[in-house]
């Protein structure tokens, strides 16, 4: 389905590819999303598959994803997206990126909240991870929020994701992102220097917070620092 409006540029406008494989539900996700003026429907799919085919196709800004669909789950699709570089370019390359674009952000849309669902999602690349029962006021704002590059998390499963890692040890590939941040660089310049794509930096940043007991960048290096990960950075 083809959606009214332009792309994001100077109006702020967000371009969103709801997926969810429930006509229903997606149709009421259309009409919520398409009720706010800065946001444009720009696709649906009803499953995985069509969901990477559509991401590639229609560049859109944030991909609204359901998490159990057939063909292709949201994970699955996640992968596919992130790893395929779908969408018009945001100044940030990365490996599988494709030339000149960078692959939206992904929020999953779910009712499930179990550690594997929410662990699955994080390490696919997703950005945010939202229950089906989230306030309508709230899920527009997540939209929003992703859209900027912030991450979005629903309070349960924040909760869920900190305990199931807290006090893990950070892999050598989370220490090496945090090195790079502690140097001051961007996500996306930490992507381009690791060659990853900048969605990946961020996962490995949300773990790392989430193993460190922290909530910002500043704070995990700082702790990072403390307990002798980054010595000699």
């Amino acid at each position: 389905m083809s959606g009214t409006g332009g792309p994001d540029g100077p109006d702020g406008t967000v371009r969103v590819l709801v997926v969810d494989d429930h006509p229903v539900v997606r149709s009421g996700l259309v009409g919520m999303l398409t009720a706010e003026p800065d946001l444009v429907v720009v696709g649906e799919a009803g499953d995985g598959a069509q969901a990477v085919a559509l991401a590639a196709e229609l560049a859109p800004d944030v991909v609204l994803m359901d998490l159990r669909m057939p063909v292709l789950d949201g994970v699955g699709a996640t992968s596919a997206i992130l790893g395929s570089g779908g969408g018009r370019s945001r100044g940030a390359g990365g490996s599988g990126s494709a030339p000149g674009g960078a692959a939206p952000r992904v929020v999953v849309l779910t009712t499930y909240e179990t550690d594997a669902d929410i662990l699955r999602a994080v390490e696919a690349g997703a950005t945010g991870y939202l229950l089906k029962d989230t306030p309508r006021e709230e899920l527009v704002a997540g939209v929003r929020a992703v859209a900027r590059g912030q991450t979005v998390l629903a309070p349960s499963v924040a909760t869920r994701l900190v305990t199931s890692v807290r006090g893990e040890r950070l892999t050598d590939r989370e220490v090496e992102v945090l090195r790079l941040v502690a140097r001051g660089l961007s996500n996306a310049a930490v992507g381009r220097e690791l060659y990853i794509a900048e969605a990946t930096v961020k996962t490995h940043l949300l773990r790392a917070f989430a193993k460190l007991g922290v909530d910002d960048r500043t704070a995990a290096v700082t702790v990072a620092m403390e307990r002798g990960y980054l010595t000699g950075s």
